[in-house]
């Protein structure tokens, strides 16, 4: 099965950067809602890394040498446009060596209630052996991680893929951990709501995240 990491079990900081996307009286600040997007992506980056793959290696100083444990893993961050690209931003801030990858992926509605998730462009380097993480600030119903996924595996197979987000839903959690396909794939959440409304937005959530980074798109 799927592990899940909820970091909303814990007291820190992330707290006060979660608590202010929410807040309607701070996130019409674009601004500031980017940069806690931002703040968030590299809080989960130090969570994340502390479970990655690590080497002994031997650096010279300007007295000396000494044997460093440092990441050992070939890093692929992978986001959904167009939300995710601060968070994203986020992770390359303590993952700098790592290389990118972008998935458009959108919902399509039907009628005012119903929508297929439809992905467009894929821009990715060569995926196999390497370590995936795909970012989305929403996981919603999860569809957008699980057909972003799919689309980024036509790049290569991973060793290890992680999926991260700022917000959750718990029925979203419970699609992707009862996905077979998916069982072998870490989730960490920043946050985990109860439920999503008809529109299949997350309560309490905090609206749309990519309207709120980068303006209503028509």
């Amino acid at each position: 099965m799927m592990n899940v990491k909820n970091l909303a079990g814990e007291q820190s900081i992330l707290n006060t950067f979660i608590s202010e996307l929410r807040d309607i009286r701070i996130q019409n600040d674009a601004l500031r809602f980017r940069r806690n997007l931002e703040r968030i992506g590299e809080v989960m980056a130090l969570e994340i890394s502390r479970g990655l793959d690590f080497e002994v290696k031997t650096i010279k100083t300007p007295l000396g040498i000494i044997d460093t444990a440092l990441m050992a893993n070939h890093l692929v961050v992978a986001t959904i446009l167009r939300a995710g690209l601060p968070m994203h931003q986020g992770f390359l801030n303590y993952f700098d060596g790592a290389e990118n990858a972008f998935v458009s992926a959108y919902r399509k509605y039907t009628d005012k209630a119903h929508f297929d998730i439809h992905v467009e462009y894929i821009s990715s380097p060569e995926l196999t052996g390497k370590t995936l993480i795909l970012i989305d600030p929403m996981l919603a119903t999860g569809s957008s991680f699980e057909l972003a996924y799919q689309a980024l595996l036509t790049k290569g197979k991973p060793s290890k893929t992680i999926m991260a987000c700022a917000i959750a839903s718990r029925e979203g959690v419970e699609n992707l951990s009862n996905n077979p396909a998916l069982a072998h794939i870490d989730l960490w959440c920043s946050a985990i709501d109860p439920e999503l409304n008809h529109k299949s937005y997350i309560v309490p959530g905090l609206g749309d995240a990519g309207d709120l980074a980068f303006g209503i798109k028509d």
